[in-house]
Order: C-alpha cells, then structure tokens, then sequence
C-alpha cells in the first residue's frame, strides 16, 4: 500500500496537492474512509477545513444524506446539515474512482447545502470503468491513471 511506505505516502499527498495548484476553494470533502487518510493531510497543508463524508448513521449531529449505486448495490453517504455555507467552494477528495458513484453522491450533497464544487481529485482513477463519465462538467484530476480495466 502506498500509505505504508514513508515515501510513497508523500509522493501520494505532494502529488494529491499538486493537482489543486491554482484552484480557489475554502474547504476538502474527504470520503470515508481513505478519502480521510488523504484529504485531511491537504486540508492542514493548505490552511482549509475539512468535511468528513461518512456512511449513514456514523456523524454525530444533524446530516443530509445521499443514496447512491455501487457496482455490487447500493449506499449512502452523509454529510452534516451546517458543513458548507452557501458559496463556499468545495474540493472533494478520495482515493479511487471506479464508477463515480461516490463523487456523484458528495457532489449532489454539497450543492443541496448551496456550495460549489471546485475541483474532484483521486489518488487513482481506473479509467476503464468510465468514471468520469458520471462526473461530466466537473474539473475531475487523478494523480495515477490506469487505462485498463
């Protein structure tokens, strides 16, 4: 696992951080779980909050919640009612994205709070399942890609 070895893992964020170069946004949405493990170390280096999207049932205070299919069924995924303030511009993190179906979950959630998603960024993208295509009009960027699959 690239989290496991030192270098790998700064390769990972230095590269995650790089991707976001020139974008303006206030705060990362990171998703559960390794959307954490990477996007909580670039909302500190970056000096912006940081929004745990979590799976149902797992956030402490008032949530609104996306259901959203999966290539083996189906989830849903929360975020807190008073994360995001109208116009706030939001930078979603996670580590891979096969089929969007995530993204688009966290997506739809920070627009029903007023805020605009600035910028989708993986650690990895296996660009044969076609994830993009459900993310079409965001500024989506992956640090590896994977042409196959």
């Amino acid at each position: 696992s690239v989290l496991q070895d030192p270098e790998g893992l700064k390769l990972c964020i230095h590269e995650m951080m790089y991707l976001l170069e020139g974008v303006e946004f206030d705060l990362i949405l990171g998703t559960e779980a390794r959307g954490f493990l990477v996007g909580m170390p670039i909302a500190y280096n970056k000096h912006k909050g940081f929004i745990a999207a979590r799976k149902k049932g797992k956030l402490p205070r008032e949530t609104i919640c996306k259901e959203y299919a999966l290539e083996y069924g189906a989830d849903a995924i929360e975020i807190h009612k008073d994360s995001i303030f109208p116009g706030q511009r939001v930078v979603i993190v996670d580590d891979l994205t096969p089929q969007g179906g995530t993204s688009k979950a966290c997506i739809d959630l920070v627009e029903e709070l007023g805020g605009q998603v600035v910028k989708i960024i993986f650690v990895m993208e296996l660009a044969g399942l076609k994830g993009r295509e459900l993310l079409k009009g965001y500024d989506v960027a992956s640090a590896l890609v994977y042409p196959g699959i």
